[in-house]
């Protein structure tokens, strides 16, 4: 099973879903975190706002933001590595990577 870590943009809340106008796109990537994590897999979700110390001491986030600048969050990094910027992981990704089947959860 392959480490996942999200950093997501600066939000308001930890997953984003709250407000009038709800993204589908974080309440899928919140659905399909909350699936794995009752299968016992740990994704770590960071929020700018909330732990902008985790953006700068993670070497491999800083380094990118660096290069690429806030736009290019989010960032989901797979055992150490970029794997996706600028948008979430599809939920295909997230079935590949954990190891669980995702399948009956809407694929982008």
């Amino acid at each position: 099973m392959k480490k996942i870590e999200i950093f997501d943009p600066a939000m308001c809340c930890p997953t984003g879903l709250c407000g009038t106008n709800i993204s589908t796109e974080l309440m899928r990537i919140a659905v399909v975190i909350e699936t794995l994590k009752k299968q016992g897999i740990m994704v770590t979700r960071h929020n700018l706002r909330d732990e902008p110390q985790v953006y700068v001491t993670n070497l491999v986030v800083n380094d990118y933001l660096q290069k690429y600048g806030a736009e290019a969050l989010p960032i989901t990094l797979v055992d150490g590595e970029v794997a996706v910027s600028k948008t979430y992981p599809t939920t295909r990704q997230m079935s590949e990577w954990s190891g669980v089947n995702l399948e009956f959860i809407p694929v982008k």
